[in-house]
């Protein structure tokens, strides 16, 4: 077995996929496409059985895009949504600031 993980292409999955569906085994299948382990064979073949063929496409990775990303894109009412968020929120604070203030005040 090989200790590093490697990554497959659909194309080549689909092609084991349907070898080892087709009657070949995994292990003649893992030695000949040089496949960490057969195990790998048995998961795709689930996945492949359970949700098609896109289950042997690759995933995207993190977050997804944000949606309307570009300010220039935002209509009025969402930049002056944000801009009444970003301006309560600086109304907390600088009340927070002035009530910390005053207690000082009172303890001295």
């Amino acid at each position: 077995m090989k200790p590093t993980k490697a990554s497959y292409s659909f194309e080549r999955k689909l092609e084991i996929v349907t070898r080892f569906l087709a009657g070949e085994t995994k292990a003649e299948l893992a030695r000949e496409f040089d496949l960490s382990s057969p195990k790998l064979i048995e998961t795709w073949a689930r996945r492949y059985r359970n949700e098609g063929e896109d289950a042997l496409r690759p995933k995207r990775t993190g977050r997804p895009p944000e949606r309307n990303a570009d300010p220039s894109e935002a209509t009025e009412l969402e930049r002056l949504r944000r801009e009444n968020a970003r301006l309560q929120a600086q109304v907390a604070y600088l009340g927070k600031l002035r009530a910390l203030m005053e207690q000082q005040r009172r303890s001295k």
